[in-house]
């Protein structure tokens, strides 16, 4: 493996993780804003066809998350799709996917941070503070967090997510009763009826696929996992496959207690529409539970996406794609510390400006440039490293390619316009550091 040259070779990071910590990571970073507003957005969109929406991302989402897992088996250090596009393909690739995760994942991480404040002061009734101010101070917290290890942090994602999947397994009990009482009707038709029918369910399946994309971070931070051959595909397939399991749960209770329409104009009143459902069907007790699991859910992505963006600063720092400094770890080689201070710096003055719109639009066309990129990896892959047949990385990769478009050409121009400022920035700083060519590992 060959980085920018330093004068050093590069430290590692200390490998901490085993299958329950590295499994949880995944089920951290996913049972988030897919549970529980994105069924909600879907539902408004392609009616109760969201259920087999669920269905079919899970298995989209299973080629791409095979492809991501035998190429951190064999590759087992921080960075994830960066670092294989690296070593499989060209500098130009590894970079576009470091470079649009870096962008759209700090927007998704502010949001989350002020997803937080707003659960926070709903649950908790504490209207006079302000949205952005709660932000900012979970924002500095986590990132104190981090700061403190992947021991510390290991044991509070397991914590937060621990509370989200009580809360949501209250819900599903919770709400139950009523689609058994009605009949399931809510749930029929199945596909979406009218116009544009069949559009309408692939972008339902396009908003769940990018739901279930969190279990990457199980890569990215592949640099901390033991046994990583073995590890890292059994947690990221264990975190899918649990996630496809409470997904469709949710999405079965939801929409056969309230109804599709109903549930996907709570999500626009309100982005709350769990909390929605069980006040409609008489369980304000439990929905107060669920909110409280909404809030650990925000709080769990935003843990997860400062652990995973700092890993993808510090693989960008060793090969020079950003400065050395944040190549650097602690003493204990727990912590690239830099490369923490900086994302989370990066994370609280977005949730300072308490609104970032292009979240969405980022996050959308990042997941579908970076999926890509780690299919094309995958199938470069030499022999003696390939996990699984090859037809699953060019199905994953099928997929990204026919979802994409799926997506509003709004979203891909700023995509596109934010990987050129990533590719001008590259060009600039390495003709001022003197280091014009990237290297390959």
């Amino acid at each position: 493996m060959t980085f920018k040259d330093t004068g050093s070779s590069p430290s590692y990071l200390k490998r901490e993780l085993g299958v329950f910590g590295a499994t949880m990571m995944g089920l951290g970073a996913m049972m988030g804003t897919g549970v529980f507003v994105s069924i909600g957005v879907a539902a408004g969109i392609g009616g109760p066809s969201v259920v087999l929406a669920i269905v079919v991302a899970a298995l989209v989402a299973v080629c791409n998350a095979l492809s991501s897992a035998q190429l951190a088996a064999s590759h087992a250090v921080s960075g994830g799709t960066y670092e294989y596009g690296y070593k499989y393909l060209t500098p130009a690739l590894g970079f576009a996917a470091g470079w649009m995760f870096l962008c759209a994942k700090s927007a998704s991480a502010a949001t989350a941070a002020l997803g937080f404040g707003g659960y926070f002061l709903h649950v908790f009734g504490l209207k006079p503070f302000s949205v952005p101010v709660i932000g900012v101070v979970i924002s500095v917290v986590v990132t104190l967090l981090v700061l403190s290890g992947m021991k510390r942090s290991n044991f509070a994602n397991i914590v937060i997510v621990s509370v989200t999947l009580i809360a949501l397994g209250l819900f599903v009990a919770s709400a139950w009763p009523a689609v058994t009482t009605s009949g399931g009707k809510n749930l029929f038709p199945m596909l979406p009826e009218g116009e544009d029918s069949l559009g309408r369910f692939l972008q339902a399946c396009a908003l769940m696929f990018v739901a279930y994309t969190g279990y990457g971070r199980v890569a990215t931070m592949g640099e901390e996992v033991k046994n990583p051959r073995r590890v890292i595909p059994a947690a990221i397939l264990a975190a899918m496959a649990l996630s496809a399991v409470i997904y469709l749960a949710v999405g079965l209770a939801a929409i056969g207690a309230y109804g599709a329409v109903p549930l996907g104009e709570a999500t626009q009143k309100d982005a709350a529409p769990l909390e929605s459902v069980l006040q409609a069907i008489g369980q304000p007790g439990v929905a107060k539970i669920v909110g409280l699991g909404a809030m650990t859910a925000m709080l769990g992505v935003l843990l997860n996406l400062v652990l995973g963006l700092s890993r993808v600063a510090l693989a960008m720092g060793r090969r020079g794609d950003l400065p050395a400094i944040f190549s650097g770890l602690n003493a204990a080689k727990t912590t690239p510390v830099a490369a923490v201070i900086g994302v989370g710096a990066i994370i609280t003055a977005l949730a300072a400006m308490g609104n970032v719109t292009l979240t969405w639009s980022f996050s959308a066309f990042t997941v579908l440039v970076y999926y890509a990129i780690t299919n094309l990896a995958a199938l470069r892959l030499p022999k003696q490293d390939r996990r699984y047949p090859r037809i699953f990385a060019w199905l994953g990769l099928f997929s990204c390619v026919f979802l994409a478009f799926w997506v509003d050409a709004k979203i891909w121009m700023a995509g596109l316009i934010t990987l050129g400022i990533g590719f001008v920035w590259q060009f600039l700083y390495r003709r001022m550091t003197g280091n014009p060519n990237a290297k390959r590992g």
